[in-house]
């Protein structure tokens, strides 16, 4: 993907996320790297612009955080995102950071969310990081931590999701295309956990009873 197109998607991505109530005006952030460079978000996506960011604002940066192309101040948890694309690339390329409208209510609870549909098994249950502050480095050690021992998931399905604790959901990815998926596929696990809750409950998955 040359960096031009990697704006491009970043940009309608967002404003897909927003659209279908994946991320809110609160935060969120994606992020592509390709060779030394990586492309993300800028900081105030969600509570100024509304996620309707042109490609020009999407931010061009080096590996040390430098801008070199784009409109406004690099995010505030671009740690996540340098930290876990410097020592997952090549194999992940993308990281998409939001907060499903669905999905944060297992993040406020502190409760992991299990598979239930077939589009999400092969994933399995969605589990937390050990909790850390927003923004902060160490939020950005405890994903790298989390992520380093699931890390065969990467392989396997292409991602590795995983949630922060009253935070929100991050998927690394192989590519943009896949994280973007993945993220709908668990905010429709989610409300389907949640919603079945409401007539009898759900059994996981993995532990349906085959005839």
């Amino acid at each position: 993907m040359e960096i031009t197109t990697a704006r491009e998607v970043i940009a309608e991505f967002g404003a897909e996320l927003y659209r279908r109530f994946l991320t809110d005006s609160t935060g969120g952030n994606l992020s592509i790297r390709i060779d030394d460079t990586i492309i993300m978000t800028p900081r105030f996506a969600g509570a100024r612009w509304h996620w309707q960011l042109k490609p020009h604002q999407v931010l061009v940066l080096d590996l040390e955080g430098n801008i070199i192309e784009g409109d406004g101040e690099i995010s505030r948890e671009a740690r996540a995102h340098f930290t876990l694309l410097q020592h997952f690339y090549p194999e992940a390329t993308a990281l998409v950071h939001t907060h499903p409208r669905h999905i944060m209510s297992f993040c406020a609870a502190e409760q992991p969310m299990p598979a239930v549909l077939e589009c999400t098994k092969p994933l399995g249950t969605l589990e937390l990081c050990r909790y850390a502050p927003s923004e902060s480095q160490a939020l950005a050690d405890a994903l790298l931590e989390y992520m380093l021992s699931h890390k065969n998931s990467l392989s396997q399905n292409g991602v590795i999701a995983c949630m922060a604790p009253r935070h929100g959901l991050f998927v690394l990815a192989r590519d943009i295309y896949t994280g973007y998926e993945v993220t709908e596929r668990l905010d429709g696990n989610a409300y389907c956990v949640l919603q079945a809750e409401q007539i009898g409950g759900v059994t996981p998955i993995d532990q349906r009873t085959t005839e």
